[in-house]
């Protein structure tokens, strides 16, 4: 038995430097293969890397439209530049695809028209996201640190207004951008002669603490969780709650097969038990959390199904 038939599986867009050919590459197999309904494309972190994929964004947007997947195109996380404010306003401008925006200045170019809300825009409550309706939102992805008592809320918020909601259920957490890019500086350059050394790093730059033990990744100017967020177990509960859609997001691990686990359990072909054992496997040394949702330090792995709210 399916676990909803209202959830969607989505995949986020990707959130390193990866190459025009692995991008190439990653989309035609997506296409071809990924049991996903809805594609978001874009470069969200870095607009400097924009110029090195974004030829092919027409081409991939066919061929992923082709093979029945809905695409959508995200905006900046952060906008500081004056190339940034005009790629924003342009996006901003556009009919079709639908856009998501991630930044206030994507909200000020937009007037108003029908959007997306992304993830770094923080719909943390009703209020915000009552007013975020009012101002043309279509659809909310839900701050991946809100813990399960509080997308309970945010969800029903949510759907109340008619809004589609969405929420990460794998991959590293986004956890704050900032002005500065650490990932030069760590290789002692600066961020306007950083020479795209984030490129050598695929699924982020590893930090440890000073005892040598992992804590966070650098992508760019953006911090990242060091594990994988793992909603799986958690996805019947999770749509019992409202949430429309399931986000993905790119990591450098099979990601079609990513896909497939969670497929699996909303079409109720297998057990969530079984397809998180799977999940284990594929992604190998990566640690997998849930702490945010259960209201503790986000890098946790709280087992076993909590008291239904």
């Amino acid at each position: 038995m399916a676990v909803t038939d209202m959830e969607k599986l989505t995949l986020g867009p990707i959130a390193y430097h990866w190459s025009r050919d692995e991008r190439r590459d990653f989309y035609a197999r997506v296409a071809d293969e990924a049991p996903v309904d809805e594609v978001y494309l874009g470069e969200v972190i870095c607009s400097k890397r924009a110029p090195f994929h974004e030829a092919d964004l027409p081409a991939t947007i066919d061929r992923l439209e082709r093979a029945g997947k809905t695409v959508i195109v995200s905006s900046l996380a952060e906008v500081m530049l004056a190339r940034e404010r005009k790629a924003t306003a342009d996006l901003a401008g556009m009919d079709s695809p639908e856009i998501e925006l991630n930044n206030a200045a994507g909200l000020f170019a937009r007037e108003k028209r029908p959007h997306r809300v992304g993830p770094f825009l923080n719909a943390y409550n009703e209020a915000t996201i009552a007013w975020m309706a009012g101002q043309g939102a279509t659809h909310v992805t839900l701050p991946v640190e809100l813990p399960r008592e509080a997308v309970n809320v945010a969800a029903k918020a949510a759907r109340d207004l008619g809004l589609g909601v969405e929420l990460q259920v794998f991959g590293r957490a986004p956890l704050a951008v900032s002005a500065r890019c650490y990932h030069a500086r760590a290789h002692g350059r600066t961020k306007d002669n950083c020479q795209f050394v984030c490129e050598n790093d695929p699924d982020g730059m590893p930090l440890s603490t000073r005892d040598g033990d992992p804590i966070l990744r650098v992508n760019g100017i953006q911090t990242q969780s060091e594990s994988y967020v793992d909603l799986l177990p958690e996805i019947e509960e999770i749509g019992a709650m409202g949430v429309s859609h399931l986000r993905l997001m790119p990591q450098a691990v099979d990601m079609v097969e990513v896909a497939w686990a969670f497929r699996d359990v909303l079409d109720g072909a297998c057990s969530a038990e079984e397809a998180d054992s799977r999940l284990r496997a594929m992604c190998g040394s990566a640690g997998l959390s849930n702490g945010f949702y259960f209201g503790t330090a986000g890098y946790r792995r709280i087992e076993g199904a909590a008291p239904a709210l």
